[in-house]
């Protein structure tokens, strides 16, 4: 494990370190057994009390949470359950986001069938078959359309990425779902490559267990 001195990768938390966060946009009981198995696959932390379909407690209770963990980075989700407006999932993460002991790394933003929303622009997707690419995807996972700009992600708990200032969004499908194609069973292949390229490109080390 990395001392505290050290910048970078997982690393115990003294008392003037921000705690270093990534974002999930999805918290269905699905989503949160994909996450909390990533995090301990890959040497992170979880708030497993944010998991729920919608998010069962506040951004208050959020950052106190996280103000118990050992080390960091820690992963953590949110989501309005299919709502347009801005509800307890977008409401905490705003919340989280804001709060001075916390350095957002960035956020995982999941497509969802939600209408009448404005969506949020990533930095990349990740595709149904594990491919980095710089179009928008869908739930399942599917490029949608080649637009030659950067992708935009619509998802019901989206929306207020627009007004956050996060250094890397990864926008990929439905967690642990996509016809499959990020089946648990087959170690949620998709979502686990979203947080990875958040890591790297964050510059944070991580173990990298099969």
């Amino acid at each position: 494990m990395k001392q505290e001195n050290q910048n970078n990768g997982v690393r115990c938390l003294g008392q003037q370190k921000k705690i270093r966060v990534v974002m999930v946009t999805d918290g269905d009981r699905v989503a949160q057994h994909v996450i909390e198995n990533i995090a301990g696959s890959l040497g992170l932390r979880c708030i497993s009390a944010s998991g729920g379909n919608p998010t069962p407690i506040s951004g208050e209770k959020i950052v106190e949470l996280l103000k118990t963990v050992h080390h960091d980075p820690v992963l953590v989700m949110f989501d309005d359950r299919g709502r347009q407006d801005k509800a307890q999932g977008e409401t905490a993460m705003e919340y989280v986001a804001s709060h001075p002991e916390i350095e957002v790394l960035g956020a995982v933003a999941v497509a969802s069938n939600t209408a009448g929303i404005d969506g949020v622009t990533a930095d990349a997707c990740i595709d149904c078959y594990g491919n980095i690419v710089n179009d928008p995807v869908d739930k399942y996972g599917e490029v949608k359309a080649k637009t030659g700009k950067k992708p935009v992600i619509s998802g019901d708990t989206v929306d207020v990425l627009n007004d956050m200032e996060i250094p890397v969004i990864i926008g990929v499908g439905d967690i642990g779902k996509m016809d499959k194609a990020d089946d648990l069973k087959c170690g949620a292949p998709i979502t686990r490559k979203a947080i990875e390229e958040i890591l790297k490109r964050s510059g944070v080390e991580y173990d990298r267990k099969p």
